[in-house]
Order: structure tokens, then sequence, then C-alpha cells
């Protein structure tokens, strides 16, 4: 009888080893492995959002996106391009183009390319320094300085770049197509031809008055 108790004992002490570390107990939460093993994921997950977050200032618009249809054997394949404007609000701006068969891949790939071509706006208090007209192929863009409190008046398209530029205060004029690339095209090399007082002081040797 001694030795008949002695064997049930240990028999009951290794089910409970069995059911709290094998797969079961894991995927119900209710063993010690399963509790275990979800903070290290859970951290992961922090680290990467976290690295991913290491430019939260930069903020992103799409502004066109633009759909493709290929007619195949077996019927249409459609496919997506994004133009997508990123900036800080704070002097740095860039665009980008992103290509894919859904939306959200086009976006993103948008928003990768964006960064690569970010640009420096120099800026007088909220507006820009001077007056600048730009051209890129049939379209062209006119930026002037505004009063505080003017606003940013401008199409969609250009207002987005503006916007994201932290120009606060400015007056735009679009002149010819009206294509959307085009019009970002040549904001950009409006924003890229301007320059402050101490720039042209700098670059030239001379102080102005």
């Amino acid at each position: 009888m001694t030795e008949h108790n002695d064997n049930s004992n240990d028999s009951t002490d290794q089910q409970p080893q069995r059911g709290g570390g094998g797969p079961q107990g894991d995927s119900r939460g209710g063993g010690g492995g399963g509790q275990g093993r979800r903070p290290p994921r859970g951290d992961g997950r922090g680290r990467r959002d976290r690295d991913d977050g290491d430019e939260p200032q930069f903020q992103e618009i799409v502004v066109k996106v633009n759909r493709c249809a290929k007619v195949m054997k077996g019927g249409r394949r459609f496919s997506f391009s994004a133009l997508v404007v990123v900036g800080n609000r704070d002097g740095k701006v860039g665009f980008g183009f992103g290509k894919a068969r859904a939306v959200p891949n086009a976006v993103e790939k948008g928003v990768k390319d964006a960064k690569k071509n970010l640009i420096n706006v120099p800026r007088v208090g909220t507006t820009i320094p001077h007056q600048v007209e730009s051209a890129f192929e049939a379209s062209s863009v006119r930026l002037m300085p505004a009063a505080p409190g003017t606003g940013i008046v401008a199409g969609g398209t250009v207002r987005a770049v503006l916007e994201l530029a932290g120009v606060k205060d400015v007056l735009t004029k679009s002149i010819g197509q009206t294509n959307a690339i085009n019009l970002v095209k040549a904001a950009f090399k409006g924003l890229e031809a301007l320059r402050t007082k101490s720039q042209i002081e700098s670059l030239r040797g001379v102080t102005l008055g």
C-alpha cells in the first residue's frame, strides 16, 4: 500500500509540469511558459515602434493617387502610383513617387523616396524671403511673400508643399498645366531658389543695406 501511494504521488506531480510546459498551456496563457514568452515578444514590438518613430516630426500628405490597368490574358491587372509630400513643418520638405499593386504599398514607397529628397527651405518669420517664379515642363508656379495672418493662398497641390515646409503666410499663382507632378516639381524648384539676406551676403562677400 505504501509503494502504491508513492507512485500515485509521483504521477500527479509530473502531470502539471507537462500541462504547464506544453503547447496547450502556452496557447491558453494559463501555464508559466506562456507568461514567460509574452514579455519578450511585446518588448520586441516596442523597440520596432521606437525605431520607426525616430522621426516623429515628419508628416506626410498624399497629393495624388493614380490607377493604371494593364490588360492581361486572364483579365485586367491594376497598379497604383502615389505622389507623396513629406515635411516637418519647420523648414524641411521633400516629395517622392511610389508604385505598387496596392495603394498602401505605393504610399509607403513614396514616403521612403520623399525622405531621400529632403531640402531646407529658408524663411523670414512666417513667410518666404522674396518672390520667386519657377517652371517645370508646361507648369509654372509663382511664390510671393505675404503679411502675417494672410495664410497660404494656394491650390491643393502647392498648398501641401508649403504647409509641410513650415510656410504659413504666402501668395501663389499657378500658370499653365495643372498636372500635380509638374506643379510639385515647379514648387520645389522655387523653394530651392530662395535665399535669405544673410545667405546672399555670405555668398557674395558683401554687406547689404
